[in-house]
């Protein structure tokens, strides 16, 4: 196999690249960067969606199905994700034509490698959601950036912007280390928790994984680290990087006080730099976690050089991520909202946040993601699950799993009975959409929640 190395890796000799699953949120921006650049481009992917339609309208050539003969002999360079199995049909007839392949995270970092300033958004949660407000600050800071995002963001139509300047900001996975591929210049770490433990081994494992990613950072480079994660000084413990922390302790660079919210939940705060008062910040997402998420894009803001107006011009326009708390719409005086928090602590977080909403009730329909992170954190999500008024759950979404490991839906629902809360189970969205609108009133909030198409039930019952 011809696998390329990223080090001794030049375009320049380049014309056609095939990129598997081109549909993918972090595929589908990669080629749209390499169609404007001018290079022919072709892809597959499983459906049709509004992502491969915008790919198509620009010139891409995207087959519906994987197999060997979309591997033609004028590709130059195929990239696929770590998901994809050399047994693959697409993958095995580039290996025996003997045409270069690259991983995703690989061609993703060559690509950063191009730009003056490379910000890279990690953290096991919250990436979306930072790299569309730093998104937001560099677009109000008119820097013409770069963007790559992992959701839909409205100010720029999409999930990817293609801009002139030498700025580049994306997120930065920690799944299979794909963020180790990464060449940034400022790096934020939002949180480091337990998931993807189909991968990592254990907490420590995942802690390492994030260390090694900041010692990626050269030395006029720049972490922002949230100083509310347990001994945080272990990330950048003797790296010549400039370190600046945010957290709830006025000891941090950045942290928040005098915090209030609005009838939905959408928080102000004096901002504090260094233990004094600077500024006043208001917020047009709700929620306390989205306070502490924007001081870390503050700070990058402000390590840019990009003034304090012009920041919390950038904020005040941020109203959200598609799936991110997003209200859908109403039906019969029921407010439909989405989430994609599908691990114990969003999902506490999003519970807690709409807590604050006015409201009679809320029903959570909740669909776990993968039957890995199910097993993983059944107490977990059983007992944060717990605090809902009441609880819907859809059957487990497998994504790229095939194992069930002798568990689903139902053995959630028994856990979360014998903390003595009610829960009910359905296996089709149909009969979940049927039990809403017979069980919903008016003033109720139905909120569904997962990473895996949930969203569909809020949908269908907004028709």
């Amino acid at each position: 196999m011809k696998q390329t190395n990223i080090d001794n890796f030049d375009l320049s000799n380049v014309k056609k690249i095939h990129f598997m699953g081109i549909g993918g949120i972090s595929m589908s921006g990669l080629a749209e960067i390499v169609i404007t650049r001018g290079f022919l481009v072709s892809g597959s992917d499983s459906h049709k969606s509004a992502i491969t339609e915008r790919l198509s309208n620009m010139g891409a050539d995207i087959s519906y199905e994987q197999v060997a003969e979309n591997i033609t002999d004028d590709i130059d360079l195929v990239v696929y994700t770590a998901a994809i199995h050399p047994d693959n049909p697409e993958f095995a007839a580039a290996v025996s034509k003997n045409i270069p392949v690259m991983v995703r995270a690989d061609f993703l970092g060559y690509i950063m490698k191009q730009y003056k300033t490379a910000i890279a958004v990690s953290g096991t949660h919250g990436k979306t959601t930072v790299t569309s407000m730093v998104s937001h600050i560099l677009l109000a800071a008119e820097t013409d950036p770069t963007i790559m995002v992992g959701g839909i963001l409205p100010a720029i139509n999409g999930n990817i912007r293609i801009g002139k300047a030498e700025t580049f900001v994306t997120e930065a996975c920690e799944y299979t280390n794909s963020f180790l591929s990464f060449f940034p210049t400022m790096e934020i770490i939002l949180n480091v928790a337990e998931d993807h433990m189909d991968f990592f081994k254990d907490l420590d494992d995942i802690r390492n994984s994030f260390r090694r990613f900041a010692e990626i950072l050269p030395e006029h480079g720049t972490l922002i680290i949230n100083g509310d994660i347990e001994n945080h000084q272990y990330f950048y413990n003797n790296l010549p990087c400039k370190v600046i922390t945010f957290g709830h302790d006025s000891s941090n660079t950045l942290s928040a006080q005098n915090i209030t919210y609005d009838d939905f939940a959408r928080g102000s705060f004096d901002l504090i730099y260094k233990g004094e008062i600077i500024d006043r910040i208001k917020l047009s997402v709700p929620g306390e976690h989205n306070v502490y998420n924007s001081l870390s894009a503050i700070a990058a803001g402000m390590e840019l050089g990009i003034s304090l107006p012009i920041i919390k011009k950038g904020l005040e326009s941020f109203t959200g991520t598609d799936r991110r708390l997003q209200i859908k719409g109403e039906f019969d005086g029921i407010t439909v909202i989405d989430d994609y928090a599908h691990h114990p602590d969003e999902i506490k977080t999003t519970l807690d946040t709409i807590g604050k909403y006015p409201r009679r009730k809320m029903w959570c329909i909740f669909q776990p993601h993968t039957f890995t992170r199910t097993k993983a954190f059944m107490k977990e999500f059983a007992e944060t699950l717990s605090h809902a008024d009441n609880i819907i759950l859809a059957e487990i979404y497998p994504a790229r799993e095939t194992d069930n490991l002798g568990i689903s839906s139902q053995t959630l629902q028994e856990e979360i009975k014998a903390l003595g809360k009610e829960c009910y189970y359905f296996p089709t969205f149909e009969e979940i959409e049927n039990f809403i609108k017979k069980s919903c009133s008016q003033g109720d909030i139905v909120l569904t929640m997962g990473a895996g198409d949930v969203v569909n039930i809020g949908e269908n019952l907004l028709k």
